[in-house]
Protein backbone atom coordinates (compact mmCIF):
# COMPACT_ATOMS: atom_id res chain seq x y z
CA UNK A 1 0.00 0.00 0.00
CA UNK A 2 2.52 2.36 0.73
CA UNK A 3 4.47 2.14 -2.63
CA UNK A 4 0.99 2.96 -3.83
CA UNK A 5 0.28 5.91 -1.77
CA UNK A 6 3.99 7.20 -2.60
CA UNK A 7 2.86 6.83 -6.49
CA UNK A 8 -0.14 8.39 -5.79
CA UNK A 9 1.82 11.57 -3.95
CA UNK A 10 4.22 12.37 -7.00
CA UNK A 11 1.30 12.33 -9.39
CA UNK A 12 -0.02 14.41 -7.06
CA UNK A 13 3.06 16.84 -6.76
CA UNK A 14 3.46 17.05 -10.41
CA UNK A 15 0.10 18.01 -10.98
CA UNK A 16 0.37 20.62 -8.24
CA UNK A 17 3.36 22.19 -9.71
CA UNK A 18 1.68 22.61 -13.19
CA UNK A 19 -1.32 24.28 -11.12
CA UNK A 20 0.93 26.72 -9.25
CA UNK A 21 2.93 27.37 -12.29
CA UNK A 22 -0.47 28.32 -13.92
CA UNK A 23 -1.47 30.48 -10.95
CA UNK A 24 1.68 32.66 -11.38
CA UNK A 25 1.44 32.94 -15.12
CA UNK A 26 -2.76 34.15 -14.19
CA UNK A 27 -1.02 36.88 -11.54
CA UNK A 28 1.44 38.21 -14.25
CA UNK A 29 -1.07 38.22 -16.96
CA UNK A 30 -4.67 39.32 -15.06
CA UNK A 31 -7.42 37.03 -14.70
CA UNK A 32 -11.16 37.80 -14.30
CA UNK A 33 -12.59 38.08 -10.56
CA UNK A 34 -16.82 36.79 -9.94
CA UNK A 35 -18.42 35.52 -6.59
CA UNK A 36 -20.09 32.68 -5.86
CA UNK A 37 -22.54 32.41 -2.57
CA UNK A 38 -21.93 36.42 -1.70
CA UNK A 39 -19.78 39.09 -2.10
CA UNK A 40 -16.59 37.62 -0.16
CA UNK A 41 -16.90 34.23 -1.77
CA UNK A 42 -14.55 34.69 -4.61
CA UNK A 43 -13.60 32.68 -7.32
CA UNK A 44 -11.08 33.62 -10.70
CA UNK A 45 -10.86 32.13 -13.89
CA UNK A 46 -7.23 30.82 -12.73
CA UNK A 47 -9.42 28.71 -9.57
CA UNK A 48 -11.03 27.05 -12.98
CA UNK A 49 -8.17 26.86 -15.41
CA UNK A 50 -5.63 25.00 -12.14
CA UNK A 51 -8.52 23.07 -11.57
CA UNK A 52 -9.08 21.75 -15.14
CA UNK A 53 -5.42 21.02 -15.43
CA UNK A 54 -5.47 18.98 -12.17
CA UNK A 55 -8.53 16.73 -13.06
CA UNK A 56 -7.38 16.22 -16.69
CA UNK A 57 -3.86 15.14 -15.64
CA UNK A 58 -5.77 12.05 -13.03
CA UNK A 59 -8.19 11.19 -15.87
CA UNK A 60 -5.46 10.90 -17.71
CA UNK A 61 -3.10 8.69 -15.31
CA UNK A 62 -6.18 6.92 -12.80
CA UNK A 63 -9.56 7.11 -15.40
CA UNK A 64 -11.40 4.71 -12.90
CA UNK A 65 -10.59 7.02 -9.84
CA UNK A 66 -13.23 9.80 -8.39
CA UNK A 67 -12.90 12.95 -7.79
CA UNK A 68 -14.18 15.94 -5.46
CA UNK A 69 -13.13 19.29 -6.42
CA UNK A 70 -14.18 22.66 -5.46
CA UNK A 71 -15.36 24.38 -8.43
CA UNK A 72 -16.33 21.19 -10.32
CA UNK A 73 -17.97 18.87 -7.60
CA UNK A 74 -17.68 15.16 -7.51
CA UNK A 75 -17.11 12.96 -10.52
CA UNK A 76 -17.43 9.53 -9.95
CA UNK A 77 -18.66 7.68 -6.60
CA UNK A 78 -16.47 7.44 -3.75
CA UNK A 79 -16.90 3.74 -2.85
CA UNK A 80 -14.83 1.00 -0.64
CA UNK A 81 -11.10 1.20 -1.83
CA UNK A 82 -11.39 3.43 -4.83
CA UNK A 83 -9.49 6.35 -4.33
CA UNK A 84 -10.47 9.61 -4.17
CA UNK A 85 -8.38 12.49 -5.00
CA UNK A 86 -10.00 15.66 -3.18
CA UNK A 87 -8.58 19.20 -4.76
CA UNK A 88 -8.77 22.49 -4.11
CA UNK A 89 -7.02 24.32 -7.31
CA UNK A 90 -6.57 27.71 -5.11
CA UNK A 91 -6.97 28.07 -1.71
CA UNK A 92 -6.75 31.58 -0.86
CA UNK A 93 -8.49 33.02 -3.70
CA UNK A 94 -9.25 36.59 -1.71
CA UNK A 95 -5.57 36.68 -1.47
CA UNK A 96 -4.52 35.81 -4.69
CA UNK A 97 -7.03 38.52 -6.77
CA UNK A 98 -5.45 41.14 -4.02
CA UNK A 99 -1.62 40.01 -4.89
CA UNK A 100 -1.09 38.79 -1.08
CA UNK A 101 1.10 35.90 -1.81
CA UNK A 102 -0.69 33.13 0.77
CA UNK A 103 -2.35 30.78 -1.54
CA UNK A 104 -1.64 27.55 -2.49
CA UNK A 105 -2.72 24.71 -4.97
CA UNK A 106 -4.13 21.61 -2.39
CA UNK A 107 -4.22 17.88 -3.95
CA UNK A 108 -5.56 14.88 -1.67
CA UNK A 109 -5.89 11.09 -2.23
CA UNK A 110 -8.57 9.40 -0.12
CA UNK A 111 -8.97 5.60 0.19
CA UNK A 112 -11.57 4.29 2.07
CA UNK A 113 -12.11 7.23 4.66
CA UNK A 114 -8.50 8.10 5.19
CA UNK A 115 -6.46 10.50 3.03
CA UNK A 116 -2.96 8.31 2.32
CA UNK A 117 -1.21 11.24 0.36
CA UNK A 118 -1.27 14.55 0.48
CA UNK A 119 0.59 18.20 -1.20
CA UNK A 120 0.30 21.66 -0.91
CA UNK A 121 1.82 23.89 -3.37
CA UNK A 122 2.43 27.92 -3.06
CA UNK A 123 4.21 28.81 -5.67
CA UNK A 124 4.17 32.25 -5.31
CA UNK A 125 5.85 31.02 -1.57
CA UNK A 126 8.38 29.19 -3.17
CA UNK A 127 7.12 26.03 -0.84
CA UNK A 128 5.42 22.47 -1.35
CA UNK A 129 4.52 20.63 1.43
CA UNK A 130 4.24 16.98 1.18
CA UNK A 131 3.26 13.66 2.99
CA UNK A 132 1.97 10.22 2.83
CA UNK A 133 -0.19 8.04 5.46
CA UNK A 134 3.14 6.83 7.90
CA UNK A 135 5.80 8.33 5.59
CA UNK A 136 6.30 11.24 7.07
CA UNK A 137 5.69 14.78 6.38
CA UNK A 138 8.14 17.27 4.50
CA UNK A 139 9.13 20.62 3.40
CA UNK A 140 10.86 21.49 -0.13
CA UNK A 141 12.09 24.91 -0.56
CA UNK A 142 15.22 26.18 -2.56
CA UNK A 143 16.20 22.75 -3.30
CA UNK A 144 15.88 21.76 0.29
CA UNK A 145 13.93 18.65 2.22
CA UNK A 146 13.68 18.69 5.50
CA UNK A 147 11.28 16.46 7.55
CA UNK A 148 8.31 18.12 9.70
CA UNK A 149 7.01 18.70 13.35
CA UNK A 150 4.76 20.56 14.98
CA UNK A 151 6.38 22.58 18.07
CA UNK A 152 6.32 21.94 20.88
CA UNK A 153 5.29 24.83 23.06
CA UNK A 154 3.39 23.91 25.95
CA UNK A 155 1.67 26.81 27.05
CA UNK A 156 -1.52 28.75 25.47
CA UNK A 157 0.50 31.83 26.76
CA UNK A 158 3.56 31.55 25.07
CA UNK A 159 1.58 29.94 21.94
CA UNK A 160 0.92 31.54 18.48
CA UNK A 161 -1.85 30.47 16.95
CA UNK A 162 -3.96 30.89 13.50
CA UNK A 163 -7.55 30.98 12.32
CA UNK A 164 -10.01 31.68 9.68
CA UNK A 165 -13.50 32.69 9.36
CA UNK A 166 -16.02 31.22 7.10
CA UNK A 167 -17.87 32.97 3.94
CA UNK A 168 -20.99 32.98 5.79
CA UNK A 169 -19.37 34.62 8.66
CA UNK A 170 -21.76 37.74 8.83
CA UNK A 171 -25.23 34.90 9.61
CA UNK A 172 -23.07 33.40 12.05
CA UNK A 173 -24.06 36.61 14.70
CA UNK A 174 -21.33 37.36 17.49
CA UNK A 175 -20.18 33.42 18.38
CA UNK A 176 -16.69 33.68 15.96
CA UNK A 177 -15.84 36.93 17.18
CA UNK A 178 -16.16 36.27 20.76
CA UNK A 179 -14.32 32.93 20.57
CA UNK A 180 -11.72 34.87 18.56
CA UNK A 181 -11.35 37.58 21.41
CA UNK A 182 -10.80 34.54 23.83
CA UNK A 183 -7.94 32.63 21.92
CA UNK A 184 -6.45 36.91 21.47
CA UNK A 185 -6.74 37.51 25.44
CA UNK A 186 -5.25 33.70 26.02
CA UNK A 187 -2.46 33.74 23.93
CA UNK A 188 1.04 35.42 22.75
CA UNK A 189 -0.95 36.24 19.10
CA UNK A 190 -3.28 35.29 16.51
CA UNK A 191 -3.27 35.83 13.24
CA UNK A 192 -5.60 35.29 10.51
CA UNK A 193 -3.87 34.38 6.99
CA UNK A 194 -7.21 33.66 4.36
CA UNK A 195 -5.69 29.94 3.81
CA UNK A 196 -6.80 27.20 5.94
CA UNK A 197 -4.42 24.34 3.56
CA UNK A 198 -1.35 26.48 4.48
CA UNK A 199 -2.41 27.48 8.11
CA UNK A 200 -2.25 23.66 8.50
CA UNK A 201 0.59 23.03 7.18
CA UNK A 202 2.26 25.89 8.92
CA UNK A 203 1.05 24.10 12.06
CA UNK A 204 2.72 20.85 10.64
CA UNK A 205 5.97 22.87 10.45
CA UNK A 206 6.18 24.61 13.63
CA UNK A 207 5.89 28.12 12.69
CA UNK A 208 1.84 28.39 14.15
CA UNK A 209 1.43 26.33 17.45
CA UNK A 210 -2.49 25.47 16.57
CA UNK A 211 -5.28 26.64 14.19
CA UNK A 212 -9.13 26.34 14.34
CA UNK A 213 -11.86 27.38 12.44
CA UNK A 214 -15.55 26.52 11.38
CA UNK A 215 -17.19 25.08 8.10
CA UNK A 216 -14.23 24.22 6.00
CA UNK A 217 -14.73 21.92 3.20
CA UNK A 218 -13.03 18.40 2.44
CA UNK A 219 -11.01 20.21 0.04
CA UNK A 220 -10.06 22.59 2.46
CA UNK A 221 -8.42 20.37 4.40
CA UNK A 222 -7.95 16.77 2.97
CA UNK A 223 -4.30 17.61 1.95
CA UNK A 224 -3.18 19.57 4.90
CA UNK A 225 -4.43 17.31 7.34
CA UNK A 226 -2.57 14.28 6.41
CA UNK A 227 0.58 16.36 6.15
CA UNK A 228 -0.14 18.13 9.68
CA UNK A 229 -1.33 14.24 10.77
CA UNK A 230 2.21 13.07 9.68
CA UNK A 231 4.33 15.97 11.38
CA UNK A 232 2.62 14.78 14.54
CA UNK A 233 -0.85 17.50 15.11
CA UNK A 234 -3.69 15.92 17.03
CA UNK A 235 -7.31 16.84 15.78
CA UNK A 236 -10.18 17.42 17.35
CA UNK A 237 -13.84 18.61 15.87
CA UNK A 238 -14.15 22.71 17.93
CA UNK A 239 -16.27 20.62 21.16
CA UNK A 240 -13.41 17.97 21.06
CA UNK A 241 -15.41 15.59 19.68
CA UNK A 242 -14.54 13.15 16.69
CA UNK A 243 -12.96 14.98 13.78
CA UNK A 244 -13.10 14.42 9.99
CA UNK A 245 -12.59 16.47 7.07
CA UNK A 246 -16.18 16.10 5.83
CA UNK A 247 -17.60 17.84 8.93
CA UNK A 248 -16.90 21.37 8.83
CA UNK A 249 -15.01 22.57 12.40
CA UNK A 250 -11.72 21.87 13.67
CA UNK A 251 -9.24 22.12 15.83
CA UNK A 252 -5.34 21.26 14.85
CA UNK A 253 -2.42 21.83 17.51
CA UNK A 254 0.18 20.02 18.98
CA UNK A 255 -0.40 17.71 21.41
CA UNK A 256 0.81 19.70 24.42
CA UNK A 257 -1.71 22.51 23.64
CA UNK A 258 -4.86 20.97 21.72
CA UNK A 259 -6.51 20.03 25.44
CA UNK A 260 -6.39 23.31 25.93
CA UNK A 261 -7.45 24.83 22.96
CA UNK A 262 -10.47 22.76 22.93
CA UNK A 263 -11.55 23.64 26.27
CA UNK A 264 -11.11 27.61 25.23
CA UNK A 265 -13.27 26.94 22.84
CA UNK A 266 -16.01 25.54 24.39
CA UNK A 267 -15.11 28.34 26.89
CA UNK A 268 -14.60 25.53 29.56
CA UNK A 269 -13.66 26.81 33.04
CA UNK A 270 -9.91 26.31 33.88
CA UNK A 271 -8.56 23.62 35.64
CA UNK A 272 -9.03 23.65 39.51
CA UNK A 273 -6.34 22.57 41.97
Amino acid sequence: MADEWQQYLVVAVALAREAGTLLLDYQRRGFTVATKQNAIDLVTDADRAAEARVVAGIRARFPDHAILAEEGGAQGAAVADRPRWIIDPLDGTTNFAHGYPFYCCAIGVEVAGRVVAGVVEAPALGERFTATAGGGAYLEHASVRRRLAVSATAELRQALLVTGFPYDITSRGEAPFVRFARFVRATQGVRRDGSAALDLCYVACGRFDGFWEENLKPWDLAAATCIAREAGARFSALDGGRYSIHHGDLIAANPHLHPAMVALARHDPPPTD
